[in-house]
């Protein structure tokens, strides 16, 4: 068996498979402690708060360990499999997770004043020094200016310990023998005399017993207050209720529409039309050539209504910088389409939408619903959107009042659509009808622009044709 050594092993850290992710849940390894990788091989699949993704090494070798189980939230940035690079076997029966060890010390740098350690300096090294000895006397003693006062005010020379730097206190020799008499330390005695000298009254002073401290008044000691009680363990029937922890996908949404809720001051616009022409069209499409295997619905020719919609109205397609308090004004669209998937609602977008022909738009949004069905849309396809559709309408519902997606000005909900009694031509008839619902970003979107937007949509849906002329 080859022996692997600390050199050879490389450590695959959790990578940011999308701008400004944190975190990531490893959802299912694809490999185990002792299996060879080649360089882009697929190790494992996680899943970021906005996609799951797969992960491929970026080197050839043995998987040595996996460092953390499925299920498992890995910060980004943090290793998560050591391979032996080197070509080495596994160690016998690894576990497939290792436990955390404690780093090892490293050896002190050569003529470093820090211990180096696995983050910052560690603890800087004191230099050594010898403790003086207790009672040496200092280097230098210097002379006592106040001997030189004491001689200049007729009082005698000040004698200076030499042992230390402060001189004795000065005091006439009468003074000093009453100290002595009452046992008074001079050094402990506040001089009230001209520059500094002890007095008699200063030493008789010191000798006074101190006057007795008053009596304290009797305090009343309130009585301790019971303990309070430690609160319950909240707990729940496991049998009536189920607990999901919220976590990835649906984190990251709930988080992103209170943000957007809160933010942008939401305005929503209705309006309810007749798109019988506009099912007539989806029926024929379907049988021309050009659209032979691609996906053709009513989703395709409301997303070009809206994309004509936005080039008659440009300004619609914009964001609010708070940052640099401007209006962004997009001339490119990213059209976002809200899908429901079993990890939570996403909004991936047909980057440059507004430049494609309609059967490369029925083909981008097949490659778009086909995807996120999946569950295998990429980070970078839900970035950048600028606009976004949500099809209510195929869970039955009308129509409803969407929350904008962050970063954009509008959204457009589309409602079930029902053979309903509708005035045509003067006369009352069944017609596919639908109610379309609008909201848009009041900050930057006032009612006449959000209004001809949607009556824009509204018109070319029920005329289709108006794809034509307008476009």
């Amino acid at each position: 068996m080859t022996t692997m050594t600390e050199a050879s092993v490389r450590e695959f850290k959790m990578p940011d498979v999308g701008e400004g992710l944190t975190e990531a849940e490893i959802l299912k390894w694809y490999v185990q402690p002792g299996d060879t990788v080649t360089d882009g091989q697929v190790v494992c699949e996680v899943e970021t708060a906005k996609a799951a993704v797969e992960l491929p090494i970026p080197y050839d070798g043995v998987v040595r360990e996996l460092h953390f189980p499925e299920g498992t939230t890995v910060d980004v940035g943090t290793a998560i499999i050591a391979v032996d690079v080197a070509g080495g076997t596994a160690a016998a029966a690894p576990a497939p997770v290792a436990e955390p060890q404690a780093p090892k010390e490293e050896p002190k740098a050569e003529g470093s004043g820090r211990q180096p350690v696995l983050v910052g300096y560690g603890v800087a090294a004191s230099s050594t020094k010898r403790r003086p000895r207790k009672g040496a006397p200092p280097q230098e003693a210097p002379a006592a200016a106040q001997a030189l006062q004491s001689e200049l005010n007729g009082h005698g020379p000040a004698v200076v310990d030499p042992a230390v730097e402060t001189p004795r206190p000065l005091a006439k020799p009468p003074v000093r023998k009453l100290a002595k008499d009452l046992g008074v330390d001079l050094a402990t005695v506040t001089p009230t005399g001209p520059d500094g000298i002890i007095t008699r009254e200063d030493v008789h002073a010191a000798a006074a017993p101190p006057a007795p401290a008053a009596e304290p008044e009797p305090q009343v000691v309130p009585a301790a207050a019971p303990a309070a009680a430690p609160a319950p363990v909240a707990t729940y029937d496991t049998a009536r209720e189920t607990r999901v922890p919220v976590k990835g996908v649906r984190k990251a949404t709930a988080a992103a529409m209170v943000g957007s809720a809160f933010t942008a001051p939401h305005v929503t616009e209705f309006v309810t039309v007749d798109v019988t022409r506009t099912m007539k069209l989806v029926e024929e499409l379907k049988e021309d050539k050009e659209f032979a295997g691609l996906r053709v619905n009513p989703l395709l020719l409301i997303s070009k209504a809206l994309l004509v919609a936005i080039k008659r109205n440009p300004d619609i397609n914009a964001s609010w910088d708070e940052a640099n308090q401007e209006i962004v004004r997009k001339h490119y669209v990213n059209l976002g389409i809200a899908a429901a998937t079993p990890r939570g609602l996403i909004v991936p977008n047909i980057k440059d939408a507004h430049t494609k022909t309609l059967p490369q738009l029925a083909e981008a949004l097949g490659e778009l619903v086909s995807t996120a069905r999946e569950g295998k849309t990429s980070p970078a396809a839900m970035q950048g959107g600028t606009v976004t559709i949500t099809n209510v309408g195929v869970f039955g519902v009308d129509t409803g009042t969407p929350i904008l997606n962050p970063g954009e000005s509008a959204i457009l909900a589309v409602g079930a659509i029902k053979l309903q009694p509708w005035v045509h031509k003067g006369k009352v008839k069944p017609r596919q009808v639908t109610t379309l619902a609008l909201s848009f970003d009041h900050r930057l979107v006032d009612g006449e622009l959000g209004s001809k937007v949607l009556a824009d949509v509204a018109a070319i849906l029920e005329q289709p044709k108006r794809l034509i002329t307008w476009a």
